[in-house]
């Protein structure tokens, strides 16, 4: 019933597309003047830019009289030249975005608003749920979504069984995941997880599980010196119990995770980092919602893996807008790229992948949490990545025993400060 529900739908977001593509929805001066060029960047690799060609090559059949020229670097070196390009007022007139900086560029004024092109030349309708104004900051949409992933639990479930342990429903609490490591830990020899107090994103499942979040609207940190020393204190008694990989395993096998060798046999990231997990062990790996003490929030959302935004300074605002749509909505566009930006923003794409292995997996998993996931955060203030970092440095060597947990909390909010100021 839910696809028949989906697949209705798709046909009445075709139905919107095809009268963008055929020129019955209106494009503003864009078509007046004949021939439209719109620059498009964004970061990948090869296997990407042949993707993305094939994608801009079905736009440019389906919208005559617009070209599109496209430009990629490595992660890196994007936004590198982005900052290159935005200092001398040469932005491209689309270009991929991520979440991190979406703030930052939005406030300094060099991103175009899109709210004016929704329900013409850009139609959203189809979205996921979860990314509903996911793009937006202060109440101004800057972004779309490409695709995204949510938090959530990884797990060897050849270990849990083996310990006797139940996998992991909602309802979990934090206490059974203690639990459930303590255990699996006595009856297997293999340490039950990693010790997720040393990443952020964990702090933040805890934070929304509880009605709050990360940062405020404001751009300060959400939370306090104390609520943060009773999360830090949860990993402390972790690591007195012996039940977590020790922090001198988990630095020293860098960039490798916690999966390599079978060192543990949970652990807490990104849904799509399974296929990465994947290419590390031959062990099997599950995924299973996010513990929470709250039974009515996970805390879990859909957080855009990339986002698509235009510039301010465009001379073709919908052409633009009408690139971002068809790059988001079109079932073929969709089919073209399968997994490769992430799984898809849009329900029609979504169908249209061809997605096997780790990639159906994750799908097949945010299927069965949807009624879950709640709003996405606004976007993080700027300097948030340097907030994470900061994170991660201090909780090591707080497991490394070398500080405590009051002085860790002073250490990072003191960062912070100086990180976030205004």
């Amino acid at each position: 019933m839910a696809r028949l529900k989906r697949f209705t739908k798709s046909l009445a977001i075709a139905a919107a597309l095809s009268l963008v593509a055929t020129g019955t929805v209106a494009c503003g001066a864009d078509t007046e003047s004949g021939e439209v060029a719109l620059r498009y960047s964004w970061w990948g690799n090869a296997e990407r830019a042949d993707l993305m060609q094939q994608a801009i090559d079905l736009f440019e059949e389906q919208n005559p009289g617009i070209t599109v020229t496209p430009s990629f670097q490595e992660y890196e070196a994007y936004w590198q030249k982005l900052t290159t390009e935005t200092a001398g007022g040469n932005m491209p007139d689309v270009l991929q975005m991520d979440f991190s900086y979406l703030r930052e560029y939005a406030d300094r004024g060099v991103l175009g608003g899109l709210d004016e092109h929704v329900g013409t030349d850009l139609v959203l309708d189809d979205l996921l749920a979860g990314f509903d104004g996911a793009g937006a900051v202060d109440d101004t949409l800057y972004a779309v979504p490409v695709g995204g992933n949510t938090w959530s639990m990884f797990y060897n479930p050849a270990l849990f069984e083996q310990a006797g342990v139940p996998t992991p429903v909602i309802g979990w609490t934090w206490e059974d995941y203690h639990s459930a490591m303590a255990t699996i830990k006595a009856e297997t020899g293999t340490y039950g997880g990693g010790n997720y107090t040393g990443v952020i994103y964990n702090l933040e499942a805890q934070l929304r599980q509880e009605g709050g979040a990360l940062f405020t609207e404001d751009g300060r940190l959400g939370f306090s010196k104390e609520r943060l020393a009773r999360f830090w204190q949860q990993g402390m008694d972790l690591i007195e119990q012996d039940v977590v990989l020790p922090v001198e395993t988990a630095v020293q096998i860098k960039p490798a995770s916690l999966w390599v060798d079978d060192l543990a046999a949970s652990d807490l990231s990104w849904d799509n980092f399974l296929t990465r997990y994947a290419g590390e062990t031959d062990t099997e790996i599950r995924l299973g919602p996010v513990p929470s003490n709250n039974p009515g929030q996970l805390g879990q959302y859909l957080k855009p893996a990339m986002l698509l935004s235009t510039s301010a300074g465009t001379e073709h605002p919908a052409a633009a807008a009408r690139l971002i749509s068809f790059m988001i909505n079109d079932p073929e566009v969709g089919r073209i790229f399968g997994g490769n930006r992430g799984l898809p923003a849009t329900n029609a794409q979504r169908d249209a992948a061809e997605l096997d292995g780790p990639l159906a997996a994750v799908a097949a998993y945010e299927e069965t949490i949807a009624d879950q996931l709640t709003q996405a955060p606004p976007a993080p203030p700027r300097g948030a990545g340097s907030i994470e970092a900061a994170f991660i440095r201090i909780s090591e060597e707080l497991h490394y025993g070398r500080i405590g947990v009051a002085e860790a909390a002073d250490q990072l909010f003191a960062e912070a400060e100086e990180i976030l100021e205004p």
